[in-house]
């Protein structure tokens, strides 16, 4: 007895070795996953069967949702985030692109419907689905409405009621749109065929425009920053919220899909068939985790990131989870 209690002992003690007042203090890590003993770089990936060319991710709080853009799928599908299980798939009209969560449903948008689709997140009953007459890929929830863009050469954002499907309201932004992002107040747009990044008032007006690298594709924010991929120059910039940027960081090749962790970015490069995390205070590279082919959409849920991997040219892509 005496043993083990001196064994509790000395583990408390190196415990508290870490611990001040203010929290931990001798680690990088990031602290809100101190409880998940998430400790290390990377968890070892573990790899759930999707559908073809899943493309997008997002968490809803309790699971894992995927957008399938494959002819041979055209859906989207549910996995439990704490096992992978798959929970449901349901039909989301043709080449479901981007997807998100407004707290009680799911949006998904749709290239080849030119629609976006709203589905019960608790159930995966369809509610809704709403022309929007251009294809849309990016796709984001302010609160109270959701915003879409229209991937096209004169490039469009539009916002819907979230509880309607209304639209609200239209804005001319750069060519091709690709991914949305909301820093509490704005809404910002990653025009691919601009190489630039708009920022939206509630209102629909653009109120800048930053050049950053080669096509821009996706944006996550970082509660102070806003990050951008750029696909075509494999770095990733960082803006300040008046736009000013404040570093370039090299990644690897075709970065797409991007998401925050509470102290990290991690960015899918498509054609190296990695992510790597990014320290958000400094912009550096901490590691590069081989994941599946062609990575594309990122989701963190908390605990763990989840990478769409596409695989480019096969009947099913895969969901890998680190």
């Amino acid at each position: 007895m005496k043993r083990k209690l001196a064994i509790v002992a000395l583990l408390v003690c190196s415990a508290l070795g870490l611990l001040a007042e203010d929290g931990v203090v001798s680690s990088s890590n990031n602290p809100l996953q101190v409880a998940l003993l998430h400790w290390y770089p990377a968890n070892q990936a573990a790899a759930f069967k999707a559908g073809g060319y899943p493309i997008a991710a997002a968490f809803d709080g309790q699971s894992i949702w995927v957008a399938n853009a494959g002819s041979n799928s055209n859906n989207i599908m549910k996995f439990r985030s704490s096992d992978g299980a798959l929970l449901g798939t349901y039909a989301a009209g043709i080449e479901p692109s981007g997807i998100a969560f407004d707290g009680a449903n799911i949006w998904v948008t749709n290239q080849g419907t030119n629609s976006i689709y709203e589905f019960q997140a608790s159930t995966g009953a369809l509610i809704e689905s709403f022309y929007v007459g251009l294809p849309t890929i990016g796709i984001v929830f302010d609160g109270t409405s959701i915003w879409v863009a229209d991937y096209s050469s004169t490039g469009e954002v539009s916002k819907y009621d979230a509880k309607t499907g209304t639209r609200k309201l239209d804005t001319a932004v750069g060519a091709y749109p690709v991914g949305l992002a909301f820093d509490g107040t704005n809404i910002w747009v990653a025009n691919a065929g601009s190489n630039n990044v708009m920022k939206i008032n509630e209102a629909g007006t653009v109120i800048g425009t930053f050049a950053v690298g080669t096509t821009p594709e996706y944006l996550a924010f970082d509660g102070k920053n806003m990050w951008v991929t750029n696909s075509g120059s494999n770095n990733v910039t960082k803006l300040s919220l008046s736009g000013a940027v404040l570093g370039t960081f090299a990644v690897q090749t075709q970065p797409l899909g991007i998401a925050f962790d509470g102290a990290n970015m991690w960015v899918a490069n498509h054609g190296s068939n990695t992510v790597t995390k990014l320290q958000v205070s400094n912009g550096t590279v901490i590691g590069n985790f081989a994941v599946g082919q062609n990575p594309w959409g990122v989701a963190f849920d908390g605990a763990h990131i989840w990478v769409a991997n596409q695989y480019f040219g096969a009947a099913a892509g895969f969901l890998f989870k680190l």
